[in-house]
C-alpha cells in the first residue's frame, strides 16, 4: 500500500511546475569528507542506479554493497523549488546506518538528461552527490 502513493508532487501551491525527473537514472554517487584539521578531502565514489516512477515510489540499484544502501518506496517532488524528500523503508529506526541511504530532503537539477542530486542541510564537512545521467523510462 506504501507503494501505491510513490513520487507525488507536492501540494504546496506553485507559480510555475516544470515537472519532476521520471525515468530511470545510472551514474556516480559521491560521499565526500573534508577533515577538520588537514583540510583533505576524502572522496568515496560508487555507480548507482536510481528509478524514479510517480506510480511506484522511487529505488536505488546498481553498487548498494559496500558504501551505498539500496533505498526505496515514497518521495514528494517539489519542482518549483527542486527539492525532493526520499522517505526510505529500509533507513534505520534507531543508531546510525551503516551505509549512506536516499533518504530526507535533497536539492536537485534535471534538464532531461543530467539529474544531480545534493542532501540538504549536511554538516559542513560531508557533502552528498548524485551526478546521474537519464538511462531509460
Amino acid at each position: 500500500m506504501a507503494l501505491a502513493s510513490g513520487c507525488q508532487k507536492s501540494s504546496m501551491p506553485v507559480a510555475a511546475n516544470t515537472g519532476g525527473p521520471v525515468g530511470t537514472f545510472a551514474g556516480p554517487f559521491m560521499y565526500l569528507h573534508k577533515h577538520i584539521k588537514t583540510g583533505v578531502i576524502d572522496t568515496v565514489k560508487v555507480n548507482v542506479i536510481l528509478t524514479m516512477q510517480p506510480t511506484v515510489g522511487y529505488k536505488v540499484t546498481g553498487d548498494t554493497a559496500t558504501v551505498h544502501a539500496g533505498s526505496y518506496v515514497t518521495c514528494i517532488v517539489n519542482s518549483t523549488y527542486n527539492v525532493i524528500n526520499f522517505n526510505d523503508v529500509t533507513y534505520p529506526a534507531t543508531g546510525a546506518p551503516t551505509k549512506t541511504h536516499l533518504n530526507g530532503v535533497y536539492q536537485y537539477a534535471y534538464d532531461g538528461t543530467n539529474f544531480q542530486l545534493a542532501v540538504q542541510n549536511a554538516p559542513d564537512t560531508i557533502a552528498l552527490l548524485y551526478n546521474l545521467k537519464r538511462t531509460g523510462n
